[in-house]
């Protein structure tokens, strides 16, 4: 486990990420924080909580509308998602196929570990402005 620190908004999180996954927590946090100041930008939100929820809503359409049919199944905790599951049949298929199946499956479980780290990062970040919205309301 290697231990990041990458800034959003202004502020700075130490982030820990798998060893070699580094770049691209940082790549994903440098684009997270462009969504999040388009949007302050935009003077839709009224706080920074509300500010999180927007991108987070902002950055979530994206994910569905990149699968091409706006859909999203939620993971249940244990790597299992609700919606239906998919076979693929290799039937007849020649070697070819094969491998560039196999390609293709290996690069989708990729996706779906950064699809994993993404959200954690989410749920960690949303976590502390919650604390911090606390903060600031009990103080003002």
């Amino acid at each position: 486990m290697s231990e990041i620190t990458i800034s959003i908004n202004g502020r700075s999180y130490d982030i820990a990420c798998d060893a070699g996954q580094e770049g691209r927590i940082l790549d994903l946090a440098t684009y997270v924080d462009q969504r999040i100041r388009e949007i302050g930008r935009s003077g839709a939100a009224y706080n920074d909580s509300h500010l999180m929820v927007l991108a987070t809503l902002v950055l979530a359409n994206e994910v569905m509308e990149s699968r091409g049919n706006g859909e999203f199944s939620i993971e249940t905790g244990d790597g299992e998602t609700d919606g239906a599951q998919t076979q693929t049949e290799t039937n007849g298929a020649d070697e070819e196929t094969a491998r560039q199946l196999a390609a293709a499956e290996e690069a989708l479980e990729q996706l779906e570990i950064e699809k994993r780290q993404v959200m954690a990062v989410v749920k960690e970040l949303t976590a502390r402005v919650e604390g911090l919205s606390a903060k600031i309301e009990a103080f003002g």
